[in-house]
């Protein structure tokens, strides 16, 4: 699924779905009607990306100590 944004010959502004590329060529071709006047000459609107903002990288996780990282021991073993 894919959602455009499309713009009326009238001047309105919306959203429609369609199912892919091909899918809003063939509905174009038929009339996609505008929701506000019904008017069929509709096309695609400048659309800005849509990006996520970045995330610090995560800090590394410490070393480990002179006695391993279980803290020394062998719990297993006392």
């Amino acid at each position: 699924m894919i959602v455009y944004a499309l713009h009326c010959a009238c001047g309105h502004d919306f959203d429609q779905w369609f199912d892919n590329m091909a899918d809003y060529d063939a509905k174009k071709d038929s009339g996609i009607p505008c929701p506000s006047c019904g008017g069929t000459e509709v096309a695609k609107a400048i659309m800005a990306p849509r990006v996520g903002k970045s995330q610090p990288a995560p800090a590394p996780a410490p070393a480990c100590g002179p006695g391993g990282c279980g803290g020394g021991g062998y719990p297993m073993m006392m």
